[in-house]
């Protein structure tokens, strides 16, 4: 049996609800970006006290098949974003996110612009933006290093979606959090 979590996108969401799933002394198989496996169904009360709680930290359990659906598109990107382990020169999102959750990516497409309001692919670029800000602000990467982690087909590239998303160039947003840093 699975729960599905919505807004469960980070490492930190995941440490939440295991907290919460021990502290009610939950059994439970795994926990995943965005939905926890039990090994037994959770009795109603259960739920509505694991959902109550979850809510207080911003979670929200999932019971509508459409939503389960949404959540589980982001997080398989997400996951794709921040996996080190996938060549860059052979992802193709929309082949990686269709067999990953198992549908036909045209379907994918349509119902997540249809309930979220925005395409897969700009919420693709959105989540790559908040990747390529968070390795700027590491500084252990080059730009070119970056691109070429994130499967950009150049620097020139990243950083005109960098500055389309953001409205500074990867280099300008570098400077101020170096100069935020040393003030």
């Amino acid at each position: 049996m699975f729960i599905y979590v919505k807004y469960m996108v980070s490492q930190r969401c995941k440490l939440k609800v295991i907290e919460e799933l021990e502290q009610l002394s939950i059994r439970y198989r795994s926990v995943e970006l965005g939905s926890i496996e039990m090994d037994n169904p959770l009795s109603e009360s259960t739920l509505q006290t694991l959902g109550a709680n979850l809510k207080k930290s911003g979670l929200e359990i999932l019971d509508d098949k459409r939503s389960i659906l949404i959540e589980r598109i982001k997080n398989t990107i997400v996951e794709m974003i921040y996996k080190e382990n996938i060549d860059p020169l052979q992802v193709n999102y929309s082949v990686y996110i269709a067999s990953e959750l198992h549908y036909d990516y045209t379907y994918l497409a349509n119902i997540f612009s249809e309930v979220t309001g925005i395409t897969i692919q700009h919420f693709i670029i959105l989540h790559k933006i908040e990747r390529v800000k968070e390795l700027l602000l590491y500084d252990e990467l080059t730009l070119t290093e970056i691109s070429y982690l994130l499967n950009y087909s150049s620097v020139a590239h990243l950083s005109y979606q960098f500055k389309k998303v953001t409205g500074l160039t990867p280099t300008f947003f570098k400077r101020i959090r170096k100069m935020r840093i040393s003030q």
